[in-house]
């Protein structure tokens, strides 16, 4: 009965080691994927955008299409880091952008362009 007891309770501290293992693992790398970007309220109404990060070294390079025609230009964006914070700058017909997002929870961020309309971001997966 003792050697039932003394199994029966080195699996249940293993289950809880792995358990709380699992919960604490983040992902590699939170910001790098695909995004959609929703600016709400602009002159020409909201504006929907795809945002396509990926780790280049040391940084985060990407770029912007254009959900509504995907054969349109790539925009190519700078991409500033800053724990759960990013920057995304480019330029487009003549002006310099940039949007600033937070990160709200694993799939989601939140934000504002040129800190005048705000700017939602979820996972693409």
């Amino acid at each position: 009965m003792k050697r039932a007891s003394f199994i029966f309770g080195i699996v249940l501290m293993l289950s809880v080691a792995f358990e709380s293992i699992a919960q604490t693992a983040a992902p590699a790398d939170f910001f790098v994927g695909k995004w959609e970007i929703l600016v709400i309220g602009t002159p020409n109404g909201d504006s929907k955008m795809i945002a396509s990060l990926e780790r280049s070294g040391a940084n985060l390079t990407g770029q912007l299409i254009n959900a509504a025609d995907a054969s349109a230009e790539k925009i190519p964006i700078i991409v500033e880091e800053n724990g759960n914070k990013i920057g995304l700058a480019f330029s487009t017909q003549g002006y310099d952008v940039t949007i600033d997002l937070a990160k709200v929870d694993d799939d989601n961020l939140k934000g504002s362009l040129m800190n005048m309309f705000d700017a939602t971001a979820k996972r693409i997966k």
